[in-house]
């Protein structure tokens, strides 16, 4: 019977998770009333409200939470192009190195020891590594409905945000194999430093030079979107379960299957029989008209395969935000000092990453620096693997879930500000 109840957690969960979009009519994203909505009721005991309790302890929503992250980054590699990265220059990776590094040893050697002092060395590599992962579909939503894609300060973060993904996936993988085997050596971090290298170089070149091939074999079992969403969904899945069996985050597997396969669009797919047909028979089309609905039919056949997995983000991800904000305690809050560790994570948080603006170069470097400031989701993934292994506290987490949020909520407005003066300049 408790399978039966998670089938109503679950409507519950998409229901609160679509009932927060409601935050996008005052221009912030949706993630962020994820969270909100998972904290809420993740604390409505406080309140002597215990109806949501069980959540917390459903034995099946974690792993369709796990599956969400496992989606989520694979459309993060699918956004990430190689060819992209190979165009934004120089200044983009000098950004995304400062911007990387910066809030990595801050957090690591400075704030972790500092502000929680007798955690393990790893909690604070855990919490180092939070502090590392730039949102680009939030920097990215700004520029986006401000009409600023093309600007260089946009170009740059964007670019630095897909470098920037990619170090901050290496040090996950490096620190999670690190708090498995239970050693920080020198040895140990440079080996499983070059798996996460090697297992990313080599997916890719065996991948891109594989994708196309296997697309032109199945294309010739079947043409439908059937078979090129199984294609997508089976590289997700067999990356990740590679990635975990050499000791690596199954979300690195992900995201390395999301870069092979961007560039395809199965192009061996035929267009749709139908409109083959109707060409053929309605005598009544002029050749105008045939052309168009040939080239409406192909268009349909080179569907995107982001296309096709967003209905299955749409369920999953979702489920992995609110349950993840239902793991913020917020009586670990109340405490004055704690809160004042909340808030000296989140100053260190901006200044991480604000600092990268200074390598940019000739360009507004308040816009830089502030558009690499947003965590996102990315930084709670990390937060969520460190409290599933054990080595982040409640309290820990709760402080980076806190600094997600609200690097999330104060950077469109800032961002914003910057880029109308901008229009000026």
């Amino acid at each position: 019977m408790e399978f039966v109840l998670t089938l109503f957690w679950i409507a519950v969960l998409l229901l609160a998770a679509k009932a927060s979009s409601l935050i996008e009519k005052i221009g912030q994203p949706s993630v962020l009333g994820e969270l909100i909505v998972g904290v809420v009721l993740g604390n409505l005991g406080l309140l002597g409200i215990t109806f949501f309790e069980p959540i917390k302890t459903d034995q099946f929503l974690p792993f369709l939470a796990e599956l969400g992250v496992i989606i989520l980054l694979f459309q993060v590699g699918l956004e990430s192009n190689i060819a992209q990265m190979k165009k934004v220059g120089i200044k983009a990776f000098l950004v995304a190195t400062v911007g990387v590094v910066t809030p990595f040893v801050l957090g690591t050697y400075i704030v972790g020891p500092w502000l929680f002092p007798g955690l393990s060395s790893v909690a604070y590599l855990f919490l180092g590594a939070a502090l590392t992962a730039t949102s680009v579909g939030i920097t990215a939503r700004v520029f986006k409905d401000l009409g600023k894609l093309q600007i260089p300060e946009a170009q740059i973060v964007l670019g630095a945000a897909v470098i920037d993904d990619v170090m901050g996936l290496v040090i996950l993988a490096v620190v999670s194999a690190i708090a498995t085997l239970g050693s920080i050596s020198a040895g140990s971090v440079f080996i499983i430093l070059l798996k996460a290298v090697l297992f990313l170089a080599g997916a890719i070149v065996i991948g891109q030079y594989s994708a196309p091939y296997l697309g032109k074999f199945f294309s010739k079992i079947h043409t439908g979107v059937a078979m090129k969403f199984t294609l997508a969904m089976s590289f997700a899945l067999i990356f990740a379960y590679v990635a975990g069996e050499i000791g690596l985050a199954p979300i690195v597997g992900a995201f390395a299957a999301g870069l092979v396969l961007d560039p395809v669009h199965f192009k061996t797919f035929k267009k749709p029989k139908i409109a083959e047909e109707l060409t053929e028979r309605c005598a009544c089309l002029t050749e105008k008209e045939k052309a168009e609905i040939m080239k409406i039919a192909d268009e349909h056949s080179q569907k995107h395969i982001e296309d096709l997995i967003e209905p299955v983000a749409h369920f999953l991800v979702p489920i992995f935000f609110v349950i993840t904000g239902m793991a913020v305690d917020l009586k670990t809050l109340f405490d004055p000092k704690v809160l004042m560790v909340a808030l000296g994570v989140i100053l260190v948080a901006i200044l991480g990453k604000y600092v990268s603006g200074f390598v940019a170069g000739k360009v507004d470097k308040n816009i830089v620096g502030f558009g690499m400031v947003p965590r996102g989701e990315v930084g709670l993934i990390f937060a969520s693997i460190g409290a599933s292994i054990g080595v982040i506290t409640g309290q820990l987490y709760s402080v980076i879930v806190i600094m997600v949020i609200l690097t999330t909520l104060i950077t469109p407005p800032i961002l914003t500000f910057f880029l109308k003066k901008y229009k000026t300049a």
